[in-house]
């Protein structure tokens, strides 16, 4: 059962998942264990996540766990087709294609969810919207699942304290092994991977304004400065804008950086962070793209109302020209940067990512008779398993507390 675009792109699908899979240590030795003791052994898992390498090797793992997995994207951009191809062939229910309508989208994340899953993993929030709305029916053998980002765990929140959460959630982006090393370090490096590659420009000597000083944004703006660019970050939190400014950034409001920017980085999760008085003051040739989860943090929308031509410049830029004779630069449509112009974080980075969320599941499955229908925080003894199994994989050795210390540091003495 597999809804992709051709079957014939398989080959080159799987000479990417063999790569990652050579990289990604962690999830591997998990493999190992979910191989042994079948903790999903007839149980189906939907799976929306960017529909690329690293995800297939997910899919991988959760099938040798005995699982019946069916995998699809979470962005209309980010789904590699020669990768769905592969991925089909290994025997993973699979539904993706790249470059679908908004419509055909759902209709892909409609169909993975036809099979009744018992578990999900979630990477923004649109399957637990079609479960608890057009998908509602196929919600009835649901254990819970698991959230990936930032934007997704907002949402999960909010449907708690309404009451409207459809089944138990696990915030994946909270733990440490996500927030600190791949919403940082994978953030970081596959935005400007895919701007520089996308672009061909450099960064060095550039002014680049990047919106929020998340995890995300601290990565994206360290990179930035490591390359040599004047970095400006915009905030609405006043201690995040005090962290940047203790790491050497200039803060400023987005109406007057917006005068300034040549490349502009929105990392936010919210909606409307450069808009049309931003465009207004920008420089001839500025160039914007957005990192965070939705397409809504640039007005693509009212940028292209406002525009008299819009026009292909390099795959994946659309300029927009405006009445006065500026052209302003849009990558990937303003969807995520990383995976709409690249290839989305590094291998080893989501090795830890995706080893939080095959835990979790297990964990999940483990306690399911004891679970309220409300957002659970990772155990801190999965972070740690998944932390040492990393430097483990990396041969980096680091001290262990004594009885002594550990004694200590309890007590109130």
């Amino acid at each position: 059962m597999n809804n992709i675009k051709d079957p014939s792109l398989a080959p080159s699908g799987h000479r990417k998942i063999e790569w990652v899979r050579s990289f990604m240590p962690a999830l591997g030795e998990i493999e190992k264990t979910f191989e042994k003791e079948q903790p999903f052994k007839g149980l189906k898992i939907a799976v929306s996540v960017h529909l690329e390498a690293k995800t297939a090797n997910l899919g991988l793992v959760l099938k040798k766990g005995g699982a019946d997995v069916y995998l699809t994207g979470c962005n209309p951009l980010s789904t590699q087709d020669d990768v769905a191809a592969a991925v089909a062939e290994l025997g993973i229910n699979t539904f993706g294609k790249y470059g679908v309508t908004a419509e055909e989208y759902e209709d892909l994340l409609a169909e993975t969810l036809s099979c009744h899953p018992d578990l999900i993993v979630d990477d923004g929030g649109d399957l637990i919207n079609l479960l608890g709305s057009r998908c509602s029916d196929c919600a009835d053998k649901l254990i819970g699942g698991c959230e990936e980002t930032t934007t997704g765990i907002h949402r999960l929140r909010a449907r708690e304290r309404e009451n409207i959460l459809p089944c138990p959630m696990m915030a994946v982006n909270d733990a440490k092994a996500k927030h600190y090393y791949d919403n940082k370090y994978g953030t970081g490096q596959s935005v400007w991977t895919a701007i520089m590659d996308t672009t061909n420009l450099i960064v060095a000597g550039k002014t680049v304004v990047v919106a929020g000083y998340g995890w995300c944004g601290k990565g994206t703006a360290m990179r930035a400065k490591g390359m040599g660019a004047n970095v400006i970050v915009t905030e609405v939190d006043p201690f995040k804008a005090l962290d940047a400014t203790m790491d050497g950034f200039r803060i400023m409001t987005m109406d007057e950086a917006a005068k300034y920017g040549d490349i502009f980085v929105t990392v936010t999760g919210c909606k409307d962070v450069i808009v049309e008085r931003h465009f207004d003051v920008m420089k001839d040739n500025a160039i914007l793209c957005n990192a965070g989860h939705f397409d809504c943090e640039v007005d693509i929308a009212r940028l292209r109302e406002i525009s008299v031509d819009s026009y292909e410049r390099r795959n994946n830029i659309i300029g927009y020209k405006l009445k006065d004779g500026r052209t302003l630069n849009v990558l990937g449509e303003g969807r995520l940067v990383n995976l709409a112009c690249g290839m989305g974080h590094p291998a080893e980075i989501m090795d830890m990512s995706f080893s939080v969320q095959a835990l979790a599941l297990k964990w999940l499955v483990d306690h399911k008779d004891a679970l309220e229908t409300k957002v659970y925080d990772i155990p801190a003894s999965i972070d740690d398993e998944i932390g040492r199994a990393k430097l483990a994989a990396m041969n980096i050795k680091i001290d262990k507390l004594t009885p002594e210390q550990e004694a200590y540091l309890a007590g109130w003495e």
